[in-house]
């Protein structure tokens, strides 16, 4: 069923009786071609690509709760290529216009709204950063503006600019950011795999990877044994869980990170601002809740609870840039674990295990990263070559110091990017 306004008025003269489920609820075959481990945004992007790109639709997606349970759905939504190195730049600059033409390519409202996001900064030195950043920005082809303070109290002049701590100088306005519906992004890819023969299997839990001769043939899972040519981890902050069933061990470190959302307000904040001195960042949703977040809960976890203490940062980096909010009721938070990467960027690449693949290491990055990051491991699958926009997420950087990405100059510390 293609969805379209004609068709919501036919349903709703059928009093909805006609609606299909959005996928389709198979038993496990004995093989694949291709088994992803992970049914989050990454995997499921993946997939729809392995079939729309490549034509190969004997495809199964793992995963070991339901569509969508794990980051996909636990994080603040946000959408941007806003990056500065060499290596990321393009890949985000792909991404966010892959996110542009997602909701036609798809045939669903995933709702992306490019309401603008923009990064402050508080010193002269920041200020040269970002007109760093802005200029690599714009020779990638993205926008980029770099505003003043009266320019900036213009357009947002709800912040506490004169703050004693880190006063507000300006900053820098990336137009096409803005934000989409993390749910809605996992249910639309996972409807337009299902479309084209993909299996999408629920509930089933992979227990073992099996590995003949240095060559992988398939995976061990709670519904039973599956044969499978090719296997791609994509399993987010569970990664190096997934990796030791291969005998593999990851250069990642899995942390908590917290969000929240408010209860409804009236519409206050117009674009998705990025708060850096005090790890903010906040947006406003379509249903009127203030959705942020922060830093990480600073010690590794797979929890997805996070810790009072990373409440009370938040919080207070909250009410130091924005004091309006303070009376706002906080409805709901979770946590989502994040798989930290070494230098800050992640990996893609194919592993020292024939037909076995890693996607992981997104850090901050995973939400907005989805589509491109499903394009770019589906085309290493299919042909055997690193897509040209994700050629340095190599995962031998870690091993031998060449290419290594940091984004933020922050050293190999994972907790740190």
């Amino acid at each position: 069923m293609r969805y379209s306004a004609f068709q919501i008025a036919k349903q709703a003269l059928g009093l909805g009786n006609g609606w299909q489920p959005v996928w389709r609820e198979p038993d496990p075959k004995p093989a694949y071609d291709i088994v992803i481990i992970g049914g989050g945004g990454h995997g499921l992007a993946t997939a729809y690509y392995l079939a729309k790109n490549h034509g190969l639709t004997n495809v199964a997606v793992l995963e070991k709760g339901y569509i969508g349970s794990g980051n996909i759905g636990r994080n603040t939504t946000m959408v941007r290529a806003n990056y500065y190195l060499p290596g990321n730049s393009e890949f985000y600059s792909h991404s966010l216009k892959l996110w542009e033409s997602m909701e036609s390519e798809l045939n669903y409202n995933v709702m992306h709204s490019q309401r603008g996001l923009i990064n402050l900064f508080h010193s002269d030195g920041q200020r040269d950063a970002m007109a760093r950043r802005g200029n690599a920005m714009r020779n990638q082809g993205d926008d980029a503006e770099l505003l003043t303070k009266s320019q900036l109290r213009r357009m947002i002049p709800y912040l506490d600019y004169d703050q004693t701590r880190f006063p507000i100088h300006g900053g820098l306005l990336h137009r096409r950011g803005g934000t989409a519906r993390h749910d809605a992004v996992a249910w639309g890819y996972a409807r337009g795999a299902d479309r084209r023969g993909v299996d999408l299997i629920q509930n089933c839990e992979v227990t073992g990877i099996d590995i003949e001769d240095g060559r992988v043939t398939g995976v061990q899972t709670t519904r039973g044994a599956i044969r499978a040519g090719k296997v791609a981890m994509i399993a987010a902050g569970r990664s190096g869980r997934v990796a030791e069933l291969a005998g593999m061990r990851l250069p990642i470190e899995s942390h908590v990170l917290q969000a929240y959302v408010t209860e409804g307000l009236k519409p206050a904040i117009n674009h998705v601002i990025s708060y850096g001195m005090g790890h903010f960042y906040i947006c406003q949703s379509d249903k009127g809740g203030l959705v942020f977040g922060g830093d990480l809960d600073f010690y590794p976890s797979y929890a997805q609870r996070g810790n009072l203490p990373g409440v009370e940062q938040v919080m207070e980096a909250g009410m130091t840039l924005m004091p309006m909010i303070g009376r706002a009721k906080v409805l709901r938070q979770w946590g989502g674990v994040m798989d930290m990467s070494p230098d800050g960027s992640p990996i893609i690449d194919r592993t020292d295990v024939d037909g076995l693949y890693v996607n992981c290491g997104w850090n901050y990055g995973g939400f907005k990263a989805v589509p491109a990051s499903g394009w770019a491991t589906a085309h290493l699958m299919a042909t055997g070559s690193p897509h040209e926009t994700a050629a340095r997420f190599r995962l031998n950087r870690f091993r031998d110091g060449v290419g290594v990405m940091d984004e933020e100059g922050k050293g190999a510390q994972h907790n740190l990017h």
